[in-house]
């Protein structure tokens, strides 16, 4: 099988609420030129595409297929969608380089979290016999996380509110951020819960926005980008979506996934953990040294629109490899309550 590498990246800035979108293709066509362009690619070269989004996000059927339309009616494309982040989009689109059925192959994610209550949306992917009739919001549910890692000595709100301040300090430098700023942890310790011990700073903001990623063969690749971000592990694990099943301040999937991937010596790693005490415990399990720079973009406490955050990440990783600032660099996504599922890909130079 073919080796397969990230050879393009685009992601539309993150915004609160995208009053002049209704729907995902106000954000995909402009980021779907930057991509082409930057490729040398026209639409009738990418051989598959696949995006991910969600109907309950939306609020309607089928809603993938109106994103279609950013595509055009012509030529005619092979296409697939995934009702998660577009990182599972991207999986599969590396499958079908790998497998021989396309040599390009784009992957895009979007989502408009502004067009309802995403706390309560959320709840509709929890356990619908025990927990979903009782309407926990996703904030809350990260919140009884946060503090069982608290109370077990793992992590402490005041190394919750550094991750917090050094997020808002890288992503200073990155104009698709939707929060940015120099501010001490001390400072941000003094603020108001929103849900204990959980304070503003602590939780991703809701927001509107769109993210893709081109992938290429080993023929192609070398011919579309001057440094390609070759994909050398790439894997995705699931814990129980019961939350009374699983130990909360583990994530045995993280694990599971970053040691099938080759996770550990990195130069950089992008994490998608929307609330600060997930970063910590991703560090911890995927093995992240100290020296390992963590989400330089800002990450998703920066920026975190729905089914595009992790392949942002990822694609925000192969940035780092693209423009020489590392030669080996993990993206990651999950998705789920309390780090349910999680998807790790290693990227490397030659």
């Amino acid at each position: 099988m073919t080796d397969v590498a990230v050879v393009g990246f685009a992601q539309a800035p993150c915004v609160r609420r995208s009053d002049s979108t209704t729907s995902g293709v106000e954000m995909l066509v402009p980021i779907f030129a930057e991509v082409l362009a930057s490729t040398g690619l026209a639409k009738g070269d990418i051989g598959f595409w696949c995006s991910g989004s969600s109907d309950y996000l939306a609020g309607r059927a089928f809603s993938f297929v109106q994103a279609v339309d950013a595509i055009g009616a012509f030529p005619p494309i092979m296409e697939s969608h995934v009702e998660m982040d577009g990182a599972w989009a991207l999986y599969e689109a590396w499958v079908k380089i790998r497998t021989g059925d396309a040599d390009v192959a784009l992957a895009y994610g979007f989502g408009k979290s502004s067009a309802g209550d995403l706390r309560r949306v959320l709840a509709l992917q929890l356990d619908p016999y025990l927990l979903a009739p009782l309407w926990p919001d996703s904030v809350s549910i990260a919140a009884l996380q946060a503090r069982l890692g608290i109370d077990a000595g793992l992590w402490s709100e005041k190394e919750m509110a550094e991750v917090a301040a050094r997020s808002r300090a890288a992503a200073v430098s990155n104009p698709r951020a939707q929060v940015s700023g120099e501010i001490s942890a001390e400072e941000l310790g003094t603020r108001p819960y929103i849900a204990e011990p959980l304070r503003a700073h602590d939780c991703a903001p809701v927001g509107d926005g769109a993210a893709v990623v081109i992938l290429a063969s080993a023929e192609r690749a070398p011919g579309l980008c001057a440094r390609p971000a070759w994909i050398t592990g790439f894997e995705h694990r699931i814990d129980s979506g019961s939350l009374g099943a699983r130990d909360l301040t583990t994530a045995p999937s993280a694990v599971a996934a970053g040691r099938a991937a080759g996770a550990g010596a990195v130069d950089v790693a992008e994490l998608h953990a929307p609330f600060t005490h997930q970063e910590i415990l991703l560090r911890e399990a995927l093995g992240l040294a100290g020296s390992v720079r963590v989400n330089p973009s800002g990450g998703a406490l920066c920026g975190n629109p729905m089914f595009a955050a992790g392949l942002a990440r990822i694609g925000e990783a192969a940035r780092q490899i693209m423009t020489g600032r590392a030669g080996r660099a993990l993206g990651h996504a999950t998705g789920g309550p309390a780090l349910q599922q999680n998807l790790v890909c290693v990227l490397e130079a030659r």
